[in-house]
């Protein structure tokens, strides 16, 4: 489907017209395995398997409570049947999905790259492992199909929007099309691991758009900014739930359903003519304010300085204390203390967490 987005025309792939039906009998016989049940592994492979595609696991053993191996029994995954060690998956897989932290994926290619053999697909989800290769090592034999499917939200939105039918939009790209079914095979797994839609990309444009908005917009510069507003508000007297709820609450409660909806000009277009007027105002001081950061992350990612600096930092001994450190340095700060207090305080919170909570572990009916 050719979609017009301002003066560019793009070519989408939407469940219309690649059904599952016909992924299923694209992908009737092979065995994908999916390497790696952390972020994307879990909600890829549920989905998949919830979709009728035969779909191993491949997951370092570990007898830690809160380990993934545990999480993958506990989602219905059987050792020896449909769960193994990361080798074995590998070397069964017809397709092997690598789906391991960026920070990893060189040591866990360093064990699978003898099974990625000719005529095997190799899929993954970021185009870190594969564009960033120098520093990763992964570099697939001629021989093998590299395709990539990049859903747009964490896994367990994948998971969520799965079950409840909405599907999430990915990217996709081929940068190997050894067995000239490659193309084919990359949107069959799209629709299979639960996508909405389909867009084209590259993989080096998409790991760099991924890391600059991860950085950017998505989750630092967010977070950043409502951090700068908080602050503010509470220098000059304003109570805590006051600050929250003119910065996090309506934005995440009421404005940002209304962009959602019908885009940012609807969402201004609901809101009060004083509310419009200041908008309208601040939004190109903010835009000059903050786009030398943005080049400035921009050029960072294309030197491959934001990938050098996580496979350093995530490859620490000690990584997963820092990185809790930091959370709950977060976690504790005043403005989501009062973050916590006002979101005890929607009606139907409790419910609303026990329902993500089943989504994230239970399975459902194959779809045809």
């Amino acid at each position: 489907m050719k979609i017009k987005f301002g003066n560019t025309v793009e070519n989408i792939v939407t469940r219309k017209e690649f059904p599952l039906k016909k992924a299923q009998k694209v992908l009737k016989g092979k065995t994908i395995a999916v390497i790696g049940y952390g972020i994307q592994g879990p909600a890829q492979a549920l989905n998949m398997r919830d979709n009728g595609i035969n779909v191993i696991v491949g997951q370092r053993k570990s007898t830690a409570a809160n380990s993934s191996w545990k999480r993958a029994i506990k989602d219905g995954w059987k050792p020896g049947k449909t769960l193994f060690s990361i080798e074995e998956a590998a070397e069964k897989g017809d397709v092997i999905m690598l789906l391991t932290s960026d920070g990893s994926v060189g040591e866990v290619w360093k064990k699978i790259e003898k099974y990625v053999t000719p005529g095997k697909a190799l899929y993954l989800s970021h185009g870190f492992a594969y564009v960033y290769n120098k520093l990763t090592g992964v570099k697939p034999g001629p021989d093998v199909d590299v395709i990539m499917v990049a859903p747009k939200g964490s896994g367990t939105n994948v998971r969520r929007n799965f079950l409840n039918g909405a599907g999430i939009n990915s990217s996709f790209a081929v940068a190997q099309n050894a067995t000239g079914n490659a193309p084919l095979l990359t949107l069959a797994i799209g629709i299979a691991v639960g996508s909405g839609y389909l867009f084209p990309t590259t993989f080096e444009n998409e790991v760099t758009s991924d890391l600059v908005g991860e950085r950017g917009i998505l989750m630092g510069a967010l977070c950043g900014v409502m951090e700068a507003q908080y602050y503010t508000l509470r220098k000059n007297g304003h109570s805590p739930s006051e600050a929250f709820n003119e910065t996090c609450e309506e934005l995440t409660q009421s404005l940002a359903r209304l962009v959602d909806e019908n885009g940012m000009d609807w969402m201004y277009s609901n809101c009060s003519q004083t509310a419009q007027h200041g908008a309208l105002k601040w939004r190109p001081y903010f835009r000059k304010a903050t786009e030398p950061v943005f080049k400035k992350l921009y050029e960072s990612t294309k030197k491959m300085q934001e990938a050098r600096e996580v496979i350093r930092d995530t490859g620490r001994a000690d990584y997963k204390e820092f990185m809790a450190k930091k959370l709950q340095e977060m976690h504790d700060s005043e403005m989501w203390k009062a973050g916590e207090a006002v979101r005890s305080l929607r009606p139907r919170e409790k419910a609303k967490a026990n329902a993500a909570k089943a989504a994230g572990i239970q399975g459902r009916k194959v779809t045809k």
